[in-house]
Order: structure tokens, then C-alpha cells, then sequence
């Protein structure tokens, strides 16, 4: 856990924040004593500080790796080089090495994260590798089982981003079954 000199986290309530899905996550990964590491690209930071805005995020989050370059997607999260080449990083099998990827990169003593979850897709204005404004895949890793979710959104660049934050948290309370 780190927390600054003298600061001291509270563990969330059982059923806190009902209806707030970070709030939720954060509750059920400290009651199952699992860690969450989160890998974003169009996302930017957006769903990792979604969590750690909840009291007592740091006793179930590692961390997050904003691969935003596609490098960095390769070199540091493992993502195949050749996948990229051929579709792109707007494609689920992108989302679910980034997922399985952050999970090994955000180890905490040697002990990899339970919980992966990832986003990559295009927020706009514009297309990016043929794909339209909207079109995202959230990665979730939970053990050997690793899956991508496809999602088509709708509104602004803004509107997409938070759009897929909410369906990462989403995906991860469904994968737990806690949704």
C-alpha cells in the first residue's frame, strides 16, 4: 500500500456506493482480497483514477500503464508487434494483451495482479486503422481467462472516454459476478 506520510486509508463499506460502479469494484476487490492493475490508451489515466478516487483504492490497485504510444503498447505491456502490423491496436486480441500484459508489469512482490483490465479504441474526432469514432475494446484478464469486450459508443471524444470508463468498471463487476 502506498500512502503518503501520515495519510491512512479507510477499507470501503460493504454496499457503499451502490450505485457508483468504482465504489462497487473497490468494495468487492476488498472483500475477495483481490488487486486490479489497469493498462488504458484512449482512456488516458481516466479509469485508474476513477478508482483510486474511492477511499481505500490502494489496498486492491496496483497501479496503471498509460500506453498511449503503440511502442509502448509492444514494449513494455507485450503486445505482438505483428498483431499491431496486421490489425491495428483498435482490436480485441490488442485489448486482451494489454490486459494480461498489465497484470506481469504491475506485479506487487513478485505476485501479479488478480484482476487486468485494459482500453484501447478510437475516441476521435477521427477514424484511426479504418476504424470509426467509438469503436473500443475492454480488455478483462482474471487468471488464465482472458476476454475482450466490444463496444460501439456514441457522443464527442469526451463523451467516449467516459462512456468506456464506465464500461471497464462495468465489465469487471460482470466478470465477478458482483454487477
Amino acid at each position: 500500500m502506498s500512502t503518503g506520510a501520515g495519510a491512512e486509508e479507510r477499507m470501503p463499506q460493504r454496499g457503499a456506493g451502490s450505485s457508483d460502479p468504482a465504489a462497487r469494484l473497490i468494495a468487492e476487490l476488498t472483500r475477495r482480497g483481490l488487486r486490479i492493475a489497469v493498462a488504458e490508451s484512449l482512456t488516458g489515466g481516466l479509469v485508474v483514477a476513477e478508482l483510486t478516487r474511492i477511499p481505500g483504492a490502494s489496498l486492491v490497485v496496483s497501479g496503471g500503464v498509460v500506453a498511449y504510444d503503440t511502442a509502448v503498447k509492444q514494449s513494455l505491456l507485450g503486445v505482438s508487434p505483428e498483431l499491431v502490423a496486421r490489425e491495428g491496436v483498435v482490436h480485441p486480441e490488442v485489448a486482451r494483451q494489454m490486459a494480461a500484459g498489465v497484470r506481469r508489469v504491475l506485479a506487487v512482490d513478485g505476485r501479479r495482479a488478480d484482476i487486468g483490465v485494459s482500453t484501447t479504441g478510437v475516441a476521435g474526432p477521427t477514424e484511426q486503422d479504418g476504424k470509426a469514432p467509438g469503436t473500443v475494446f475492454v480488455g478483462v484478464a482474471i487468471g488464465d481467462d482472458i476476454e475482450a469486450v466490444a463496444l460501439e459508443l456514441h457522443g464527442d471524444r469526451g463523451e467516449i472516454r467516459e462512456q468506456t470508463v464506465r464500461q471497464a468498471l462495468d465489465a469487471v463487476l460482470r466478470r465477478l459476478g458482483a454487477n
